[in-house]
């Protein structure tokens, strides 16, 4: 009988053993084997980049997602590249603080609703589906499909009507900033920092109500624009983690766009995630400049023999949206005309930001933070794109480089989308005991 259960025991020990994964020395491996190692972890992973603007234009029958556009993300680029889950941004510039400001900025808000949902429900509803929580984005991968989900760039479109961050939210919107570049009624912005002038001293009356409301109804808080002071106010605030939708670490990139130290300690505590960006001068501020005016001086020799006027990028977003469409469409062909010249005559002299700098930042926050509190956004079609992670044909570029630095495939997982839907289900959840105790 001893001889037996022995036997049972070793058989039993086996078993067990064979259930435990060997770490996997990436540093052994062939190039091919690693490249082939990290497409084999990259397609199992959810992939999620939660900061993507749009352009209603592109959301018509004639017009669309389903095409391979000039833009930096749709749904050809997104299945080649392997990206599952995009955020659409509801994005809207900052306008006066009155009753007409907020009007149109209200009518700009709903017109990019209203484009999602005619993607996800009429055009390509067979290719992709609008999630609104976590078991929605497996669910939707599991089937076959891309994922979209909404975020929203500036609470400016809230208006004076506390009702409208329910409204957002019934249309799928899953994340909110109080603010972008300048300040709302809601918020200061982090643009504050260039000239000191602040209108509220971080939040107003009426954004610390609009945070009351976004706990309530279960939309994530975003930090990514607003100023310092606005940032404490709700972390003092929300009853739920706090999320920054694209940002990455001051200590390596002093920007006012970027978490200082105490900020990332702070939203450790507090159970957030900061989507670090993939957007040069976010990353690398004077690679990113050095690289631009490298740029500059061919696209203005190019745009030059084209008769088109370039223009300082400050008065470019100054331009209304029909126009600055117009401008940056035509900037896409001046960049186009100069791709073949450009390892010559830039890239030698002023390397492009690229995605081991972006990797260098995921890195810095794990190390400062933890694993748990970092995953990725690339602000596309919004200003951001870096070698190596262009627009969302060329996302493995990303997994690839985690790999390199030796990330295990549950990190990866939870860098890509573990730690954001982490974060969604929390804030749902605490919104679920809100309502459930009829508080205010």
């Amino acid at each position: 009988m001893k001889l037996l259960h022995t036997i049972y025991f070793i058989l039993f020990f086996c078993l067990l053993s064979c259930n435990v994964k060997e770490p996997v020395d990436v540093t052994k491996m062939s190039e091919e084997e690693l490249v082939t190692y990290a497409h084999e972890i990259h397609n199992r992973v959810i992939t999620l980049d939660t900061h993507n603007d749009i352009n209603t234009s592109n959301f018509t029958q004639e017009k669309n997602y389903t095409m391979d556009l000039d833009n930096q993300v749709n749904l050809p680029k997104m299945k080649k590249g392997g990206l599952d889950v995009s955020w659409l941004i509801v994005y809207t510039g900052q306008g006066e603080l009155n009753e007409e400001g907020y009007r149109k900025a209200y009518e700009n808000a709903m017109d990019k609703f209203e484009a999602i949902h005619r993607l996800t429900e009429e055009i390509a509803p067979d290719q992709i589906e609008l999630a609104l929580t976590s078991d929605d984005v497996r669910r939707i991968i599991a089937s076959g499909k891309k994922a979209a989900m909404i975020g929203i760039e500036n609470g400016y479109p809230v208006g004076t009507d506390i009702s409208n961050v329910k409204k957002f939210y019934e249309l799928g919107g899953r994340y909110m900033s109080l603010a972008h570049n300048g300040h709302s009624q809601l918020s200061d912005s982090n643009t504050g920092e260039s000239d000191s002038v602040w209108l509220h001293n971080g939040l107003s009356e009426a954004g610390r109500e609009v945070i009351k409301e976004m706990n309530k109804w279960g939309m994530m808080v975003d930090i990514s624009h607003p100023s310092k002071k606005a940032f404490m106010d709700m972390i003092e605030l929300s009853k739920a983690p706090l999320i920054a939708s694209h940002s990455s670490a001051r200590a390596l990139c002093d920007h006012s766009r970027n978490l200082d130290d105490e900020q990332l300690r702070i939203l450790k505590e507090n159970g957030g995630v900061v989507q670090t960006v993939a957007l040069g001068s976010y990353l690398n501020i004077e690679k990113s400049n050095e690289h631009r005016e490298k740029a500059n001086e061919l696209y203005k020799s190019i745009a030059a023999e084209s008769e088109f006027e370039m223009l300082p990028w400050r008065e470019v977003f100054s331009l209304d949206e029909a126009d600055r469409e117009l401008y940056l469409e035509k900037f896409r062909e001046i960049q186009e005309l100069a791709k073949p010249r450009m390892a010559e005559e830039v890239n030698a002299d002023a390397p492009p930001v690229n995605v081991s700098d972006f990797v260098d930042h995921i890195d810095y926050i794990v190390n400062l933070i933890g694993i748990r509190h970092v995953g990725i956004s690339s602000d596309f079609d919004g200003g951001g794109g870096i070698e190596g992670w262009q627009d969302a044909s060329e996302t493995f570029n990303v997994t690839l480089e985690l790999v390199r630095r030796g990330y295990t495939e549950e990190e990866i997982g939870m860098i890509w989308s573990s730690n954001l839907l982490r974060v969604l289900d929390e804030v749902q959840r605490v919104a679920k005991e809100i309502q459930a105790a009829g508080e205010e």
